[in-house]
């Protein structure tokens, strides 16, 4: 009787601590933006983040067996709101906050001297501040896979293929429309250096927010007659310009947009007169890969998708998600680095500077061919930089990549981080690390 109830106690104790464990939840806040302005765009990524994770707790149990608790928190893209939303969010929970997409240029440049404090790792996927690919100065901020700056000079390789090589570069003219924020002014730099390395004119044309307001813009842009116009938009701002562009009559497949400003959002509302428009992209348009299928039968099928069935696929929705699957990848690999499923922010920096989702893991997560390989160091927190281009083809409603992923031009952008960032290190005190 005595060795029955000790044996009894010891399972029950076994069961407690197993149970004690398996509560541990993996705390990712979502600072969304559903309101205001820019909702169309933020919507349909705070979607796609939030359907993964969902996902991964619905079919997998969440992370090795720790499940994910998703915290939302609107800033309708306004930076000071941005902020108080990390204040109020960063001690959630067991965990704290382990990492954070703020999905803002301006709420990333205040949130990045507040993570080396509090430990936390920002993962501005594909913007923010661009000299933060420098990992020796910016320990604590991820961009990959690709910067602002990187984006720019695969645009102006682009635009040199098509006009025969870029020697033809020289004489033409590039307008550059822009949102006039910190986000919008960060390929100013580098177009700069590429204009005066291959001899191109380059119009500046800011456009003030929400960007409702272009008819002046794009009376410039008809009296100047640039060669080809790159945007910088986001938003309502977005579809101004490309309805206004139609106005005037500029040819779409001389328009080439950020990837923030290539979604169904934005080409819509401007018909067939939308067709040939083109932006940067990182991953593939649609719903035909074996991730999305995963994320219908184990959210949808089950009533706990944040949107609608018939917009799984749409280009932010997928951004959302490739946004989700390498910060919950980032988490995987703190888990192994530590040892412990029980992961704080700092555990998770550590992951995302050990993070190689190469073309196997991929094939594993479902998104084979979805989107390009990364792996981040400690010196680069970019990673491989690629970009490619998608063209919307207004016929069938649907985006299409029409080319193979371009590197950047690292001769213009490389000099230019290692300039941006050691400002920034001397004005703030910041000892480069030795990686």
């Amino acid at each position: 009787m005595t060795r029955s109830i000790k044996t009894m106690t010891a399972a029950l104790l076994a069961t407690l601590l197993s149970g004690t464990a398996m509560a541990y939840e993996l705390v990712m806040p979502t600072l969304d933006y559903r309101t205001g302005p820019y909702a169309p765009n933020g919507i349909p990524f705070a979607n796609g983040y939030g359907d993964y994770l969902n996902m991964l707790n619905e079919r997998d149990g969440g992370i090795n067996g720790a499940r994910i608790s998703l915290v939302p928190c609107e800033t309708g893209y306004n930076t000071k709101r941005g902020v108080e939303c990390y204040e109020n969010t960063k001690a959630e929970g067991q965990s704290g906050a382990l990492v954070y997409q703020p999905l803002s240029t301006g709420i990333t440049y205040q949130l990045i001297p507040k993570a080396s404090v509090d430990q936390i790792p920002i993962f501005s996927m594909g913007y923010g501040r661009t000299s933060a690919a420098n990992g020796k100065v910016f320990p604590w901020v991820f961009n990959f896979p690709a910067t602002y700056w990187s984006q720019a000079t695969v645009f102006v390789q682009y635009i040199g293929e098509q006009e025969g090589g870029m020697e033809n570069l020289k004489g033409k003219k590039i307008a550059l429309v822009y949102h006039n924020s910190a986000y919008g002014k960060e390929p100013i730099r580098t177009l700069e250096k590429a204009a005066e390395k291959y001899g191109f004119e380059f119009m500046q044309l800011p456009v003030d927010h929400p960007g409702q307001e272009q008819k002046a813009t794009w009376l410039q842009i008809r009296r100047e007659r640039p060669d080809w116009v790159m945007m910088w938009g986001w938003g309502v701002m977005n579809q101004v310009a490309i309805r206004e562009a139609a106005s005037i009559r500029f040819p779409m497949d001389k328009f080439i947009g950020v990837w923030w400003s290539g979604s169904e959002n934005d080409v819509l509302p401007a018909g067939d007169a939308a067709d040939g428009y083109l932006s940067g992209a990182f991953h593939q348009p649609g719903d035909g890969f074996p991730v999305h299928d995963d994320i219908k039968k184990y959210v949808y099928d089950k009533g706990m998708g944040l949107g609608d069935r018939d917009r799984i696929g749409e280009v932010l929705y997928n951004r959302g998600m490739v946004a989700a699957m390498w910060s919950s990848e980032a988490i995987r690999k703190a888990m192994e680095i530590h040892g412990t499923n029980e992961v704080r922010g700092v555990h998770v920096r550590d992951g995302f500077e050990a993070l190689d989702v190469d073309e196997a893991r991929l094939k594993e997560l479902g998104m084979e061919g979805f989107t390009i390989p990364v792996k981040i160091s400690c010196e680069n927190h970019e990673g491989p930089g690629k970009v490619a281009l998608q063209q919307w083809d207004a016929s069938a409603k649907q985006w299409k990549l029409v080319t193979d992923f371009y590197e950047p031009l690292r001769d213009i952008t490389g000099p230019l981080i290692d300039e941006d960032s050691s400002q920034y290190a001397s004005e703030n005190n910041v000892t480069p690390r030795d990686c």
